[in-house]
């Protein structure tokens, strides 16, 4: 399992998404090794479907030729109804689809877990910071 910390220090999340993720075999066996990182990925609709752009997911170290392309589109598996959804709500309110884990589920399954939110503004991000110190403050002083 892989998680993209920075996403939720960068965007708001307001709703999370589950899409199963199309791989060739070297990938999975480069995945189930920790060979992915998700930093500056995201997913974006191109003609009605569902891709993820930008995920770094390593060669495997004993693939040979036939290794695949590290930084690939990898088309995500969603039903039309929920993409026909995504699509209004991307394009009324600005907001972005970001992964914030890429894991195995109990079948062996490759599934991304999408978040739909919208950029924090530096104050936004300072503003996070400030009622985090706040309230580890307020819990250190009950403790004593």
């Amino acid at each position: 399992m892989t998680e993209n910390r920075r996403a939720r220090r960068n965007y708001d999340i307001e709703a999370t998404y589950e899409a199963g993720l199309v791989l060739l075999g070297t990938e999975v066996k480069s995945m189930r090794s920790g060979g992915v990182n998700l930093k500056d990925s995201y997913a974006r609709v191109i003609d009605g479907e569902l891709f993820l752009i930008g995920c770094h997911i390593a060669p495997y170290t004993h693939g040979n030729r036939m290794n695949h392309d590290p930084d690939r589109p990898r088309k995500l598996l969603m039903k039309k109804r929920e993409i026909q959804r995504l699509i209004g709500k991307i394009n009324e309110r600005g907001y972005t689809l970001v992964p914030l884990r890429i894991f195995f589920n109990d079948r062996g399954i490759a599934k991304v877990t999408l978040g739909l939110g919208k950029g924090k503004t530096h104050a936004d991000k300072r503003s996070d910071i400030r009622d985090r110190d706040m309230k580890r403050d307020l819990e250190r002083e009950f403790r004593h």
